[in-house]
């Protein structure tokens, strides 16, 4: 199987500061200038896993999140462990004892370029409230594993979205309802 376009030249349409456009061929498609990446971090801490709700632009909602964050984007050739642990304390105010890499994924490839890291977070420790930086408005929620289909479901129903990454703690409650 192979899509004609696969040979075509890839041909950049628009450069923003964080965001790249570009066509190759009848596909066109977006990914982030500079190399910057992208950690994704499962932070479960005494049978509670923690999420973040933040006010998101382009969809002009609140969504629901496991913690992420930039790799590379103040710092070239930052450590994905590094970037994660970092994030992770700036929006959920936990400190890992260690920070564990599970795989790279993408969450939508017919549009974006952009590929997340997922990484697993051991051993926290509450230093702060979070929130973020600046003007992030995160809010924390620390979840009990067994009550996280309810708590996005109640979320869903407050107008929140789910991001689809929140999928990988409801997918064997999903599959078991099929």
């Amino acid at each position: 199987m192979s899509d004609p376009d696969r040979a075509v030249p890839e041909e950049t349409r628009w450069t923003g500061k964080f965001i790249v456009a570009r066509t190759r061929g009848k596909w066109e498609y977006v990914g982030r200038t500079r190399g910057v990446r992208a950690a994704v971090i499962l932070a479960v801490d005494a049978g509670a896993v923690i999420l973040v709700e933040q006010f998101r632009v382009p969809l002009g909602r609140l969504c629901l999140e496991l913690p992420a964050g930039l790799v590379g984007d103040e710092t070239a050739d930052e450590a994905i462990e590094v970037a994660a642990a970092r994030e992770l304390e700036e929006e959920t105010g936990y400190r890992p004892a260690r920070i564990e890499t599970i795989g790279e994924f993408a969450s939508s490839p017919g549009m974006v370029t952009e590929t997340f890291t997922l990484v697993r977070a051991r051993g926290l420790e509450k230093v702060s409230d979070g929130g973020g930086v600046d003007d992030e408005d995160i809010i924390v929620h620390r979840v009990p594993l067994a009550e996280v289909k309810d708590f996005v479901t109640a979320r869903r129903a407050a107008g929140v979205v789910a991001d689809v990454k929140l999928l990988l703690l409801l997918g064997a409650g999903i599959l078991a309802d099929a």
